[in-house]
């Protein structure tokens, strides 16, 4: 499926986002072993989510959706059976990569596998920590992908003391996942914040957890106690109409119930400090805050993201990409090696997408330099290289250019936004 952008003259109204997708995810990750029933209101249904909650029920977890909710009956931390097959996670590397802590602590075989391109992701960052708890977990068809076959150990897990190699809110998770099983106490430690979701999570269901600056520890073996979820909006999918409303002139949005987790805000920080007109309004509480957000037009500036900034806003690089372009001045975005390891190398896809629309940018050694300036972009063939928010990107993009663009390929945006066409099209005018 291709879409047809065409530029336009601003982006208003009010915008209600999809769920956030890593707080959708680990809720039926930790509800299916929590040890009494849930709801989680808002839950995105979106591809990939589906795929984990299609995984839990597969492993003999009791999954109800609901008009408005998914109710869950956990198993508690050993219940859960072995599947009567692979266990399938099309496009979800947090689907494999957090399940693989979960099925290290049972005492049955799984295998896992995924499409294309997930069996291209590298999986011996969690391979390594499951296998000094104890776990035997395997790639079956040799080097460091999936599938991966994944046997617990009969005995209780070992504990550890684990160095993260990557500031990866996803290995972390994987590893304090496993500790849950574990007959004492798991340390992670990360060179740099990564996303909190799962600390948050576990401590809202009463996990043994306690975190200190960028160490991380768990003591296993206590039962999670459920409590219900209410998702709010994902940031990520907001930062598309964030970046629409500041670079299309005459625009004005508010978007409703974002996500306001502080390890997941870096993108606001660093779209303010290149001089963006963003406020927020009445944010809440709780366990995963949110609230309001307003957006208009501003001129924006370059700037430089370091490296401990880019695990706050991985999944927004290449939206950010698109302002810098449109920014006067150079950006320098560091520290960018992960941005190559996900559901494409999006420094490649971004790099030859916007170098077709007439955009000076280009990777040195590990940072990625864009030369701003852009006062429209050309209008192009664009490609999303089968990614989701190199997508969408390009429809935003696409918004500030002389014509008509197009962009192969989009039917990847289902994993994660699958309204995102009929919204961009309701708030461009």
């Amino acid at each position: 499926m291709d879409w047809k952008i065409k530029p336009s003259k601003s982006i208003r109204g009010e915008i209600t986002v999809p769920p956030d997708k890593s707080i959708s995810h680990r809720s039926i990750i930790f509800g299916a072993v929590s040890s009494g029933d849930l709801r989680i209101r808002n839950f995105l249904t979106g591809e990939d989510c589906i795929r984990t909650l299609e995984a839990f029920r597969s492993l003999g977890a009791e999954i109800i959706m609901e008009e408005n909710a998914v109710l869950i009956r956990g198993k508690g931390l050993k219940g859960l059976s072995a599947p009567s097959g692979p266990v399938y996670l099309g496009n979800s590397g947090t689907s494999m990569r957090i399940m693989s802590g979960i099925l290290a602590g049972q005492d049955f075989m799984t295998v896992l596998t995924g499409d294309e391109s997930l069996s291209k992701r590298p999986m011996r960052r969690v391979i390594e920590p499951l296998a000094l708890m104890g776990a035997r977990v395997k790639p079956l068809e040799g080097g460091d992908h999936a599938p991966l076959s994944i046997r617990g150990r009969e005995e209780r897990l070992l504990p550890i003391d684990y160095n993260l190699p990557v500031a990866s809110a996803q290995v972390k998770s994987c590893v304090l996942a496993a500790g849950l099983y574990a007959d004492g106490t798991t340390v992670v430690r990360e060179p740099f914040q990564s996303r909190d979701h799962t600390e948050r999570m576990l401590g809202y269901f009463s996990a043994d957890i306690r975190k200190k600056r960028l160490t991380t520890e768990i003591t296993g073996l206590r039962e999670l106690i459920p409590r219900d979820i209410d998702v709010p909006g994902d940031i990520s999918s907001a930062a598309f109409f964030i970046v629409a409303a500041l670079l299309v002139k005459g625009s004005n949005i508010v978007l409703r119930r974002v996500g306001l987790n502080n390890t997941r805000t870096g993108v606001v920080d660093v779209l303010k400090r290149m001089g963006g007109n963003i406020d927020i309004l009445d944010p809440g509480h709780g366990f995963e805050p949110s609230g309001d957000m307003k957006v208009g037009y501003s001129k924006l500036r370059g700037t430089v993201i370091n490296a401990r900034e880019i695990p706050l806003l991985i999944d927004e690089i290449p939206v950010v990409a698109v302002a810098a372009a449109a920014a006067e001045g150079q950006t320098v975005i560091n520290g960018i090696g992960e941005l190559k390891v996900k559901e494409t190398d999006r420094v490649e896809s971004m790099a030859r997408n916007l170098s077709n629309m007439g955009a000076g940018i280009e990777a040195v050694r590990d940072s990625l330099v864009i030369h701003g300036g852009v006062k429209r972009f050309k209008a192009a063939v664009l490609e999303s290289f089968g990614d989701h928010r190199t997508a969408m990107s390009m429809a935003v993009a696409s918004l500030l250019s002389d014509g008509e663009c197009v962009i192969r390929d989009t039917a990847c945006v289902d994993t994660s936004y699958p309204g995102f066409l009929e919204d961009l099209r309701n708030a461009a005018y």
